[in-house]
Formats: C-alpha cells, sequence, structure tokens
C-alpha cells in the first residue's frame, strides 16, 4: 500500500510554509519521499490565485498590512481566499500518478473526505453544483485550490473549524458573493485534534493510502 507521512505543523506563516510545500514537492517528483499531507494553522493572510480577480480584494494590500493581515498573490487555482486562527489548513503533496491521473477527480475526493470528516463531528455538508468546496445549508464552510505540476500537488483546503468570519469582509470569498460559516457557528463543539484525526482517517480512505505520523516534523 502507498503511504502519506501527516505533519501537524501548527501555527506557521503563510510564505513559510508555502516554501516547504514547494521544497517537499521536488522531492516528491524525484522519488526521494512519499506523497505528505501538512496540516497547518497561518496567521491571518489573504492569497490571491492565478485566475483571481482584482475586484474581489475589496481592501487594499496597504490598508490590509495596516490591520495585521498580510496579502499574498500565489500559483494556485481559484480566485481570493482568506486564512487565518481557527483555520484547519490541509496542504497535500501527492503524485497523482499513483492514483488517479486526473484534476477533477482530485478535487472531488479532497471534497468528499472534507464531507465525510465533518459528518463524524456531526454536521451534514455537501457540494454546491458548479463550483468547487464544501458547504453546510448554502454557507461555505471549506475552501479549495490547487496547484499541479508533473502531476505532483501543492496547495489544497482551508476548513473553517473556529475561525473569526469578520475577516471575509475584506474579499469577496473565491470569487462569489455567497456567506461563509465554520463548523462552531453552525453548532459543532469539535476540537482541532478531533477533527485531524477525522480528515486523516477520510484521506487515508480517498486516496486508498496508509497514513504514517513521523516522530520528528518539520519546523
Amino acid at each position: 500500500m502507498r503511504t502519506c507521512e501527516v505533519h501537524d505543523l501548527g501555527l506557521m506563516p503563510f510564505a513559510k510554509a508555502w516554501d516547504l510545500q514547494r521544497s517537499l514537492a521536488e522531492r516528491r517528483k524525484l522519488g526521494e519521499i512519499p506523497d505528505q499531507l501538512l496540516i497547518v494553522e497561518h496567521p491571518p493572510v489573504i492569497t490571491m490565485g492565478r485566475n483571481g480577480r482584482d475586484e474581489n480584494l475589496l481592501t487594499s494590500p496597504a490598508q490590509l498590512e495596516a490591520v495585521g493581515i498580510d496579502y499574498v498573490p500565489i500559483d494556485r487555482g481559484g480566485d481570493v481566499t482568506f486564512h487565518g486562527p481557527g483555520q484547519i489548513v490541509g496542504y497535500p503533496i501527492l503524485d497523482l500518478r499513483e492514483w488517479k491521473r486526473d484534476v477533477g477527480a482530485y478535487l472531488r475526493a479532497l471534497e468528499q473526505l472534507l464531507i465525510d470528516a465533518l459528518a463524524d463531528c456531526g454536521l451534514v455538508a455537501d457540494r454546491w453544483p458548479g463550483k468547487t468546496g464544501v458547504w453546510i445549508d448554502g454557507r461555505k464552510v471549506a475552501a479549495m485550490g490547487v496547484h499541479l505540476s508533473r502531476w505532483v500537488t501543492t496547495h489544497g483546503f482551508a476548513l473553517n473549524l473556529d475561525t473569526d468570519l469578520t475577516y471575509f469582509r475584506h474579499i469577496v470569498p473565491c470569487g462569489l458573493s455567497l456567506p461563509v460559516t465554520s463548523m462552531r457557528e453552525c453548532g459543532s463543539q469539535a476540537v482541532r485534534s478531533q477533527v485531524i484525526d477525522a480528515l486523516m482517517h477520510h484521506f487515508a480512505l480517498q486516496f486508498h493510502t496508509e497514513i504514517l505520523v513521523p516522530q520528528e516534523s518539520f519546523s
């Protein structure tokens, strides 16, 4: 069976996590390491995907900086999104040649593992027809955006656990004029460790892999 190493990095600046992703992705392409899943939480940051539209950023980068929010244009798909405390962010670094060479199938698998993990935490979530992400009662609880290079993935998903949703006033999230929510707002009392355990379990099921948690992780 294939293996995937999971690293819970705790709170880490976005730029540092992005550098780590790129380094691991290059090593994965060379076959030096197995698949990886980075779990992380970021200080407040707004990222703009390569397909993003400037009008979906409602506050200028200078104004964001003044209130303590970083702004970073990046190479993932999708539009603008927010990362911050209270989110569980997952960055899978997978070689899809060993799973399915199908970007659409990969996105649907990420959505499904999130839906199943939320069910384990007592919440009924689903897809929104024609949109990427996971929703509860018409409100987006998890955003997704990915990048592939030679079939190796970077970026991934952001699940709102108990995120301060007022941060989203600075953007049109993912370019959609639809509300966002969090697990806590929807009534779940699940704690971070419980949600991560559920995510790892369903990640293993979706990608037919064995989860390994190394004793030493990245700092």
